[in-house]
Order: structure tokens, then C-alpha cells, then sequence
């Protein structure tokens, strides 16, 4: 059973307009990264039925990516419903996710560059999400609280 973590005070400030705008830009965002990460499964799986070499590494990282995007949707939704927890994990995952892919995609010659451009596509198109979820603005949402757990 989940539990909504959120203080009495951020309530207010979570059901503003703007607040709840910045979390369907948000959840945008995620979806176009996980319609990206989509995009490349579709690519890889037809260029193994192809008879073209998909390597475990490309299979591992479009499965990764999109058990990131999917995960990211969620607590996304979560945090517009305000878990503190979840809001959280969102900022982490929306400035680790975009600096991994693209530390991983320089390792010269480990991916196809069609692979490394989509990849990086989708980076790009979730890093706004950074910004949005360490702005002021949601983080007036999710104040730090008082007390410790």
C-alpha cells in the first residue's frame, strides 16, 4: 500500500495550475523518450530478423531505456499526486538517465551510429524534464520537511 508523502503546507502549492502544467511537460517528455526508446527496439528487432548483427549490448540498453521510461511515467504520476518520494526519484532519474546515455554512447566504436544518434535523441528530448523537476517551481511543491524519518 502506497502512502502519499506530502506536507500540508506543499499541498497548496501542488494542485496549482502551473504546478500540474510542469508535470504534463514532465510526463511529455518522458513519453517522447520512451516513444524514442520504442523506436529503437523496433529498429533492432528488424535488423535481427534481417539477419543483421544486433549485439546484447544494444538489446541491454534499448531494454534499459525503456524500463527507465516506464518507470520515469510512473513516478511521475505518482509525484503529480504528490509522493514527495516519488517527485525525488524523477529529479534523479531526469539528470542521470540523459548524462548516462550519452557517457555510454562515447565509448568509441561500442554502438552502430545510428544506434548512438537515437539514443541521443532521446536524451535530449527527457533532459528538459531536468530542468523542470529542480526548478523552483515544482520544488515549492515538495518542500523539505522538518521532521526526520
Amino acid at each position: 500500500m502506497e502512502t502519499i508523502d506530502h506536507t500540508t503546507a506543499a499541498a497548496g502549492h501542488l494542485h496549482q495550475p502551473h504546478t500540474q502544467r510542469a508535470f504534463g511537460a514532465v510526463k511529455k517528455c518522458v513519453a517522447g523518450y520512451g516513444a524514442l526508446g520504442v523506436a529503437v527496439l523496433l529498429v533492432d528487432v528488424i535488423l535481427s530478423v534481417k539477419g543483421h548483427k544486433v549485439s546484447s549490448f544494444m538489446w541491454g540498453r534499448t531494454g534499459g531505456v525503456l524500463a527507465s521510461a516506464v518507470v520515469a511515467y510512473w513516478l511521475t504520476g505518482l509525484a503529480a499526486r504528490g509522493s514527495r518520494s516519488a517527485y525525488l526519484r524523477v529529479r534523479i532519474m531526469s539528470v542521470v538517465a540523459p548524462l548516462a546515455i550519452v557517457a555510454i554512447d562515447s565509448i568509441p566504436g561500442a554502438l552502430p551510429p545510428w544506434f548512438v544518434a537515437m539514443q541521443i535523441a532521446g536524451a535530449l528530448v527527457l533532459a528538459p524534464a531536468a530542468f523542470l523537476t529542480n526548478g523552483s517551481g515544482l520544488r515549492a511543491a515538495f518542500p523539505k520537511s522538518s521532521r526526520r524519518s
